[in-house]
Formats: C-alpha cells, sequence, structure tokens
C-alpha cells in the first residue's frame, strides 16, 4: 500500500484545505524549508494533529526537545558544528543506541554520518527545526549562551555553498557544462556529496588552509588541512560517500572519473564572495580508493613588504639593495612551504613600475601581479622553464623570474641572462644559504659562472607564531639547557608558552613569521668561489661580514616572544642550530672542530646533542 503524504493526511482530516495547501506548495517553491514547519509557522494547523499526522508519515515519534536536558556525555559524541548542520540534537542512549532529535529522521545520508561519527547505532526522533536550533543553543556550551540559536545561524553552512560558485578553467565545453549542473546541484542542496565538497572547501578557506587532503581509509575517510604548515584533522567522512566525494572533485576539475588507476592531475577555481581561489587537484590510487590533495592558492591575495614578512631591518635594506641593481641573479632557498615564492612576489612588487618590463616563469603562477608578464608552463605542450626562458630573452625584459632551477640547462639560461644586463630572481631547494652553491655545482655550473652571476643567496624558513591566547611558564633547568644549546646562555625566569583557544583551533599558533640568513657576494667571497669551494670558509668569510644565521634569527625572535623552542626546533635544521662560533673568543671555525682551533676552548653542544634536547620537549616536566 502506497503511504499517504502529509498534505494528504491534514486535509483528509479536514485540517487543512485544497486551496490552502496549493498556496503552500507554491510558497515553498524555490525555497529550503519543509512543508510541516511551514504549516506550523503560518499557524494553519494546531500543533497536536501537525506531530501527528508527521509521525503517520514518517513513522518516528516526535519529541519537543525545547527544554530536555542532555546527557553530557552523549553531546560529546557529536560536535556542536555538527549538530547544527545536520540539525539534530543527541539527548540520551536507550541500551546501546543513541536517541537524536532529527529535523529530517527519515534522511539515511545523516543517520549514517551520525552513526559513523558517534560510533553508536541511532534511534531517531522526529523534532522541528526550530525547537532543534534552541535545544542546542541550551545544551551546547549553555555557560556561553545568550539566548536561542537563530535559524540563520544553522544556515551559516547553507549560505556560504550558495554563495560559492564554482569556475571552470578547462576550454572544454563539457567541464564547462558539468560545472554548471553542479553549481544548480548545490543551490538546490540536492546531494550530500556536493554539499560535502563545498563544505569542504569553506572551512578549508576559512582557516587560511593551504592544502586539503582527502585520504581514504579501512574504516572512513578522512579530511585533513594544513594549516600554517601542519597538517589537522578537519573532519570524518563516511566510506560509502567516498567514492562519490572524489568523482565530484574530478568533475571539477575537468578529469576522467573513469579512470581509478593511474595519478591525474587538474585544477578549477572557486568564489566566495570578493575571493577568488584556484584550486590544484591531484589524485594518487592507494590500496582503498584515491586519495585527493587540493593546493589552495589565493590569486587574490595582498602582496606584503619585507617588514611584513619578518625580514629584521638590516636584511631588509641590503635586500632591496641587492635587487636595486640592473644585472645580477638573487636565489631565495628553502624547502617546499618556506614562502619563497611570497618573498619573491614582495621583490617583484617593489621592482614594478611602467619603467620595468618584467616577465616571471612559473609552475604554477600563484599570485596575479598587476603590471607582470606571467608565463604558465606546460610540459605537455613542450613549454618548459628551459625553453620559456629563451622565449623571454627575446621579449626586451629587465626583470625575470624563474619559478624554479630544477636542471642545468635552466641554472645555464639563468646564469648567462644575469650576466647580460638583466636582474633575475628564481629559487632552489637547499638546507641554507652557502648550500645552494653545492647545490649549483651539482648541477654541473663552474665556480667561475657562479661567482660572476650571483649577487646574493637568501634562505629561511617559517616558524608558527604564538597566537594572542598566549601565556607565560616558569623556566625549568631541563628547558634552560635547551635555550643555551642555541645561544641563549641567560634566559629569563619565565618564557612565552601556547596556550590554546577558539581562534587557533586549540594549537596556541596562529599565523607565520619568517626568519631569514642573507649570503650577499661580495668581492671576498667571489674570490673564495672562483677558487676551490669549501662551504666552511664562505660561511666563515661571510659571517664575518656581517651576516646573521637563521639560527640567530630565530632566537631573536624567541627572546621577543614571538614563538617558541619547540616550533624552532621543528623547523630550523640541526645543521644551522649547530653554533659555528667560539662562546669564548667569538671567531668562527669549521663544524667538523671540536675545539677552538684560536684559543683551545672546547665547542658548544654538537648537532646530536641538540638533536637529543629537541625530544625533550614532548615529555612531561620539561615546564611545570
Amino acid at each position: 500500500m502506497k503511504r499517504k503524504k502529509l498534505g494528504e493526511i491534514l486535509q483528509e482530516g479536514g485540517k487543512i484545505s485544497a486551496a490552502d495547501l496549493q498556496h503552500l506548495f507554491e510558497e515553498q517553491k524555490g525555497k529550503m524549508v519543509r512543508l510541516g514547519e511551514l504549516i506550523l509557522e503560518r499557524r494553519l494547523v494546531d500543533k497536536p494533529s501537525l506531530v501527528k499526522a508527521i509521525e503517520e508519515v514518517s513513522r518516528v515519534p516526535y519529541l519537543d526537545c525545547v527544554a530536555i536536558q542532555c546527557d553530557a556525555a552523549v553531546l560529546k559524541l557529536i560536535p556542536k558544528a555538527m549538530a547544527v548542520r545536520l540539525e539534530i540534537l543527541p539527548i540520551g542512549m536507550d541500551n546501546s543506541r543513541l536517541i537524536v532529535v532529527m529535523a529530517e529522521p527519515q534522511n539515511v545520508t545523516t543517520i549514517d554520518e551520525v552513526r559513523f561519527t558517534s560510533g553508536k547505532d541511532i534511534s531517531p526522533r522526529f523534532g522541528f527545526r526550530a525547537e532543534i536550533l534552541s535545544a542546542i543553543a541550551l545544551n551546547y556550551d549553555p555557560s556561553e549562551n545568550t539566548g536561542p540559536l537563530k535559524e540563520s545561524d544553522a544556515e551559516i553552512t547553507l549560505q556560504t555553498e550558495l554563495e560559492m560558485e564554482f569556475i571552470s578553467t578547462s576550454s572544454r565545453q563539457a567541464n564547462r557544462d558539468a560545472i554548471i549542473e553542479m553549481q544548480a546541484e548545490l543551490n538546490q542542496k540536492k546531494t550530500p556529496a556536493v554539499r560535502l565538497v563545498s563544505e569542504i572547501i569553506f572551512k578549508a578557506m576559512d582557516k587560511q588552509a593551504s592544502d586539503i587532503h582527502i585520504e581514504p581509509q579501512s574504516t572512513a575517510t578522512v579530511v585533513r588541512i594544513r594549516v600554517d604548515g601542519v597538517l589537522r584533522e578537519l573532519e570524518s567522512v563516511p566510506r560509502n560517500i567516498q567514492n562519490s566525494l572524489v568523482s565530484r572533485i574530478k568533475i571539477l576539475s575537468d578529469m576522467d572519473i573513469g579512470e581509478r588507476r593511474a595519478p591525474q592531475d587538474g585544477r578549477f577555481m572557486v568564489a566566495v564572495g570578493q575571493r577568488r581561489v584556484d584550486m590544484r587537484v591531484s589524485t594518487l590510487p592507494t590500496q582503498y580508493g584515491e586519495k585527493v590533495v587540493i593546493r589552495l592558492l589565493e590569486a587574490t591575495a595582498p602582496i606584503l613588504s619585507f617588514v611584513d614578512l619578518g625580514f629584521p631591518p638590516e636584511v631588509a635594506s641590503r635586500l632591496r639593495q641587492l635587487i636595486a641593481v640592473p644585472q645580477g641573479m638573487l636565489l631565495v632557498t628553502g624547502p617546499t612551504g618556506s614562502g619563497k615564492s611570497t618573498t619573491l612576489y614582495s621583490a617583484l612588487n617593489l621592482l614594478r613600475k611602467p619603467a620595468v618590463n618584467i616577465v616571471t616563469v612559473e609552475d604554477p603562477v600563484e599570485y596575479a601581479l598587476a603590471g607582470v608578464n606571467q608565463v604558465h608552463v606546460n610540459t605537455r605542450a613542450g613549454l618548459t622553464f628551459a625553453s620559456c626562458l629563451r622565449s623571454i630573452l627575446r621579449q626586451d625584459p629587465n626583470v625575470i623570474m624563474v619559478g624554479e632551477i630544477r636542471d642545468l640547462e635552466t641554472a645555464e639560461i639563468a646564469m648567462k641572462a644575469a650576466q647580460t644586463g638583466h636582474m633575475v630572481l628564481s629559487t632552489l631547494h637547499t638546507n641554507d644559504s652557502v648550500s645552494a652553491v653545492s647545490r649549483l655545482l651539482d648541477l654541473g655550473i663552474p665556480e667561475y659562472l657562479i661567482a660572476s652571476s650571483v649577487s646574493g643567496i637568501l634562505s629561511q624558513r617559517l616558524l608558527r607564531k604564538l597566537c594572542a591566547c598566549h601565556g607565560e611558564k616558569q623556566i625549568t633547568q631541563d628547558y634552560a639547557e635547551q635555550l643555551a644549546s642555541i645561544g641563549w646562555t641567560e634566559p629569563p625566569d619565565r618564557i612565552a608558552w601556547p596556550n590554546g583557544c577558539a581562534s587557533c583551533d586549540q594549537t596556541g599558533y596562529k599565523g607565520r613569521v619568517g626568519i631569514y640568513e642573507l649570503l650577499a657576494i661580495d668581492e671576498s667571497i667571489r674570490s673564495i668561489l672562483r677558487g676551490a669551494f669549501k662551504p666552511d670558509i664562505v660561511r666563515a668569510a661571510a659571517r664575518a661580514a656581517g651576516m646573521r644565521s637563521m639560527q640567530e634569527d630565530a632566537l631573536e625572535k624567541l627572546q621577543a616572544g614571538v614563538t617558541t623552542l619547540e616550533e624552532i626546533m621543528r623547523v630550523v635544521p640541526m645543521e644551522v642550530v649547530a653554533s659555528t662560533g667560539c662562546k669564548r673568543c667569538e671567531d668562527d671555525f669549521p663544524l667538523a672542530y671540536r675545539f677552538c682551533p684560536y684559543c683551545g676552548t672546547r665547542r658548544g653542544p654538537r648537532a646530536s646533542d641538540l638533536h637529543a634536547a629537541s625530544s625533550l620537549h614532548a615529555k612531561e616536566g620539561v615546564l611545570s
């Protein structure tokens, strides 16, 4: 027997007229509102009669949860954000089953998600949306409650989805049509996968994440985001919608959704308000399904000055001098995610003016910079860094930026361009500034060409900054010894320490600041490079000329209360942290020496000692 609909039951019982029902249907079109809630809001049917009819339709008992007191242990099973999003309220246990009041008790997908998150079987109850929202506000964080939760608060996620616009970057009409279709589905909130894609992207954008990782596992699919260089878990997705979620992302990225055995790459754009974010998507087959990583590149991100990026004033001043000369090469080094591109764009921002022709070749173009000619590498079309550079040199450039020097051919062309009246900016992946010379030598660039072409090498890292919620803690003897090992021999009694709050997601850190090491290639260092290259000799000459190491810059930021020792130990490589000077006579000598060759003083803690010390912060009792 066919189950009757709500309107039919009410009409047959004489509770509502056919005209009123038709009017409600017309009003309901285009709105994200349920018929029962609309009837209750218009007061066309008394609540007991409406509840009885809904129970007959849904076959789920009604529970008025407005003034109910939920079990605190049960509330911990379902996060508040999830309760608001799904319009549910966990109220207690019925033997081994979790009793949940739901606005849509027949929604199987919602029940599956709640079951997975809580780890319990679900016993659903029906409740009106407004009542559930009020109960959520009363039971979750009651000390912070200032009144019933408004329905507009629950609309935040949906409103964001409605404001989110997916933009195709493909030239294929099929991909454009697919994105238009998905946008329409998003606006109508038809499928969980569509809603989930937009929700994950919005949360990542809201938390200023640089990457989204969607990782299938044996029992669930975990979504993680990288914020301030560190991965953190965002949410778990039920295993049964993993394939739908990945397929939606692949459709957006113009990938082949039928190919699941080979890695694929793609991209699309998302606009939320004034923000436009380029999504670079990569898939990788794993034993449990396809892993997806999305790199978020904000094309409209502000270009900061050197000082705003955390450059010490003397380093910022010297760097401006190096890029102001008409020819030469500035190399920025560091691992992936250390802010090299941001530094280069800040330099380009200083150089751009109507009289200067700036051309860049990047993979990919990360920021759109007005007045700069930016070229995107396309290896499939034969557009590599080397081939682009050859063409750029025929474009009458003043300044050239090469996204990365990866091979000998690119390095040679860039070096020669720096010798023939061009300012060249580029990046390398090395541990410190002196190691960049070793890297160029390994590529096959002769010493004399490096000496005559390179003007300066900037090495950098990014440290997480303490959130405004940070406090202070007493320093213990063990912690004081760790501080002494990196050069802070007389620390204060108390030091800044992370606490954690809602603003920083309880991590204690929010935002990042750079630490820098600038090796300016002067005549003394050029003469060393033209001979047999020895890193220790170059490093000693640079320090004699005033170069400050990244460790010294990090120590200054530690003393200023900007970051913590644990963060420094996590980011700065040990060979950089290890002291290169004598504590007594302050002369530099090679790292291989255990004693100072000038005064005989024993060197301080070695890199191996520092490695052991850096692990102490994970043990209890380092700080009281």
